[in-house]
């Protein structure tokens, strides 16, 4: 998601899915935080169906923001702070999500759309925030591969905002719209050997981080498409298979980078902007909520929210959630913050 100084499983009902649901590789030590919320379980049961979600901050009552959740075998949901299901839009094929509000008021939102799995396509709805619905308003092909990840980036004055789709076969394209109509040609951004989802843009430095899932993370030059391997699939740090990226910018190129280290039910915790290691946690059982595991999508705003989430909100998909299906679980960032020692 775009918002300032920045550019924007497993088992469900005991049914396998994507990845092994006991971690055979533990990573360095986590420590813990707990769910503050969580949204029902998603429409799709005994599958691999939730995956990714996007926030929108209400600036007028930050309390009263929305949530945008996909389940890939149903469609797109929206959700309250509290984890309340506001609406739900049929869509089957989606798999990660992200949002922007563009100059006129209006909240784009992005889907890579995996229907047709020889050419990559964004599904494209507007967010009515008012009463927490959307409408679809077009399917755009970007080109050959299967859409995994998405992720916005710039957005200009005159309401033109990039986004970039990550395919299965990693290949990354760049596509312009024009206030939610597609523009100009699609570019090439850069391409890495093997499958990946993760992504995330960071325009202060013009940087766009992509999870190779079983190798680690890039770190790609927008410009010119020259990428470098800023974290590595280790078994420390991160544990095959790396899947959702989130960012939490601080002053001109700071803060922190997170990454799903589903191979062992982590997150791991980044300093930019060297990428430096900082820590790993994990959303263990609470008195009110259940923990989370095998997550594919998070996503983290470090602004604040209200009373329930004055430090920011991390979202994280849950992969297992039994005995019900897949969900979210919404914690407090300056709670993580304060687990791993970082004091501001």
């Amino acid at each position: 998601m775009i918002r300032p100084f920045h550019g924007f499983a497993l088992l469900s009902l005991g049914i396998a899915a994507a990845c092994a649901s006991v971690p055979a590789i533990t990573g360095d030590p986590a420590v813990t935080v707990t769910a503050r919320a969580e949204t029902p379980p998603v429409g799709t049961p005994r599958e691999d169906a939730a995956d990714d979600p996007a926030i929108w901050l209400n600036p007028a009552d930050p309390a009263a923001s929305l949530v945008v959740g996909t389940d890939k075998k149903g469609g797109l949901y929206v959700y309250d702070l509290k984890g309340a299901q506001k609406s739900f839009l049929p869509a089957p094929g989606l798999n990660n999500v992200d949002l922007v509000e563009l100059p006129d008021g209006r909240v784009l939102v992005a889907a890579s759309d995996r229907s047709d799995l020889a050419t990559a396509s964004i599904h494209l709805s507007l967010l009515d925030t008012a009463t927490g619905t959307l409408r679809f308003i077009g399917r755009q092909p970007v080109g050959p591969g299967e859409a995994y990840g998405i992720c916005f980036g710039a957005l200009a004055a005159d309401g033109q905002v990039k986004v970039y789709t990550a395919t299965k076969g990693g290949l990354i394209y760049e596509n312009t719209f024009g206030l939610g109509v597609p523009i100009g040609s699609v570019r090439t951004v850069a391409t890495v050997p093997t499958q990946t989802e993760g992504c995330i843009a960071d325009l202060r430095t013009n940087t766009l981080y992509i999870g190779e899932e079983d190798a680690g993370i890039w770190a790609i030059d927008i410009a010119t498409g020259a990428k470098r391997m800023v974290a590595t699939v280790d078994n420390r740090m991160l544990v095959a298979d790396v899947e959702g990226l989130a960012i939490a910018p601080e002053g001109k190129d700071g803060g922190y980078l997170v990454a799903s280290s589903q191979g062992d039910n982590a997150y791991a915790v980044f300093r930019l902007p060297g990428v430096t290691p900082v820590g790993r946690f994990r959303i263990t059982q609470g008195a009110t909520f259940g923990s989370a595991e095998e997550t594919d999508g998070i996503e983290l705003d470090n602004r604040a929210f209200g009373a329930d989430y004055p430090g920011g909100l991390f979202i994280a998909q849950d992969g297992q959630n039994a005995p019900q299906a897949q969900n979210f679980k919404f914690v407090r960032w300056d709670e993580v913050l304060a687990a791993l020692g970082e004091t501001k």
